[in-house]
């Protein structure tokens, strides 16, 4: 008798494991790769309004060497950044499960973006 039960049970646990199985399988793949995608957009939006903000702190006291050269550098990063995200942006676009980011495009999106970071508190100070 205890041998039945323990049988019906681990019938019952695996008929529940393949129910969990096919309720992942039913997920809406689309709704991750659209938070990310959105999580995108607004990085590049903090990064472009930080290097508004440097670009206004270099010439609002007049234009010197130095601040030319930092504006400069955060632009460039910037620029950098905004293109380490459109690529994202399309990958995400193209597949239902699109690929991991690639470890040289986070590094590169990390540094563009504390580059950005540090040119506008060197702007602002």
């Amino acid at each position: 008798m205890g041998a039945t039960s323990g049988v019906a049970g681990a019938g019952g646990d695996g008929a529940g494991g393949d129910g969990a199985g096919a309720a992942a399988a039913v997920r809406d793949p689309g709704l991750q790769p659209e938070r990310t995608r959105l999580a995108w957009r607004r990085t590049t939006l903090s990064s472009t309004v930080a290097a508004v903000l440097a670009v206004k702190a270099a010439l609002h006291g007049g234009v010197s060497t130095a601040g030319a050269v930092v504006c400069g550098l955060c632009c460039a990063l910037w620029l950098g950044f905004l293109l380490v995200a459109q690529f994202r942006i399309h990958c995400l676009a193209r597949t239902v499960t699109p690929p991991a980011l690639a470890p040289r495009l986070a590094t590169a999106a990390v540094l563009c973006t504390a580059g950005v970071a540090v040119c506008a508190v060197a702007l602002v100070v």
